[in-house]
């Protein structure tokens, strides 16, 4: 059976290799990954939202897929690539095979191609849009090039209010759902937090009426300047709770106060990204996965106080609004599998809520 698949590139290179998981074709913006573990919370990610995943990494599917580990319902990938893939797993705690679960999610995936290439080719140019296909000689350029991801915050967010309680409640807090992660959810449970997930269209009027102990903005996937109106209402919530804000609610935080985001090379996405506290000076390692950043100098401009940069590009990573009750950070303090360097970020937060109760 033929089962070669070819990975076009919108400048034009094309990349033969082997398909897996579901029998389709699919465009989107391609983007790497450098994370050694990891792959089912990469699969999971809403951040993810219309893009075609590649690996770094030269093996996954080592120990299949785990149920347990995923950070929302369904994959919001478009397409994954990977240089060699596992159709045997060896983990006890192991549901299903990659392929499987992309079957499952009707994701076509690629394998057999040189991941190290294609990477190279991103890191020079920037990350560009590509197109996976059974045949090249169809794909239309015109297309791939205008390809853009719209409306990804609303397709990723939950439609109406979940509540997940902790076995030690403290505080109550309202997580507003822009493409959260689960594992979000759980830290603030581990710290004793009430949570109470709202759709990213909830009114301000509506979460301050919960009169929550603090608030959370979650990250999510796609342009942060394109929510207009999610911005409109973090404006109304500044400075009447405590806030912590992640990845792309540490940019929409920003846009609120008037500062300004870009859009990076080729982004940070891994879990080796290297983030130092202007503070202390010492660095983090930490997990990533965005394409946008905000403005250093914007935040000044703003009367903010950059907490963290990049140390490997000096962008921001972080941002405190002392006079604001509120900070945010670029990075996962939260993340799954790993690294754990950053988790005490939750509790700065537990502790602007009035620390143990």
């Amino acid at each position: 059976m033929d089962n070669k698949i070819y990975i076009c590139l919108e400048n034009g290179d094309v990349f033969e290799g082997k398909s897996f998981g579901a029998k389709k074709e699919a465009l989107g913006e391609l983007v790497f990954t450098t994370g050694v573990t990891g792959y089912v919370e990469t699969l999971t990610d809403p951040s993810y939202y219309g893009q075609i995943v590649m690996q770094t990494f030269p093996l996954i599917g080592n120990y299949g897929f785990i149920k347990d580990d995923t950070e929302s319902e369904k994959s919001h990938v478009k397409a994954y690539i990977v240089r060699e893939y596992c159709d045997e797993p060896s983990n006890f705690r192991c549901d299903m095979t990659l392929e499987e679960f992309l079957i499952k999610n009707d994701i076509p995936g690629v394998y057999d191609v040189d991941t190290r290439e294609i990477t190279k080719i991103i890191r020079e140019s920037g990350v560009m849009n590509a197109v996976i296909t059974t045949n090249p000689s169809t794909v239309d350029y015109d297309t791939l090039t205008r390809y853009s991801i719209k409306n990804a915050v609303s397709s990723v967010s939950t439609v109406k209010p979940q509540m997940f309680a902790a076995q030690n409640h403290k505080f109550n807090v309202v997580l507003i759902d822009y493409g959260t992660k689960r594992n979000i959810i759980r830290e603030l449970n581990r710290c004793g937090c009430n949570v109470a997930v709202v759709p990213q269209d909830t009114k301000a009027e509506d979460i301050l009426a919960l009169n929550p102990d603090g608030i959370m903005l979650s990250n999510g996937p796609g342009d942060p300047s394109e929510n207009i109106e999610a911005i409109e209402e973090i404006k109304k919530l500044v400075g009447k709770k405590p806030i912590f804000a992640i990845c792309l609610g540490h940019q929409l935080l920003a846009l609120s106060q008037g500062a300004k985001t870009t859009k990076l090379k080729y982004g940070h996405r891994g879990a080796n990204q290297p983030v130092k506290n202007l503070e202390t000076g010492r660095t983090f390692i930490s997990s990533q996965n965005h394409g946008y950043a905000v403005v250093n100098e914007s935040v000044e401009e703003i009367g903010a106080k950059i907490s963290f940069i990049n140390a490997n590009d000096g962008t921001c990573e972080g941002v405190n609004y002392p006079d604001l009750n509120a900070f945010s950070v670029q990075f996962h303090p939260e993340a799954c599998s790993g690294p754990l360097d950053t988790e005490f970020m939750f509790g700065k937060f537990t502790d602007m809520m009035g620390g143990n109760k």
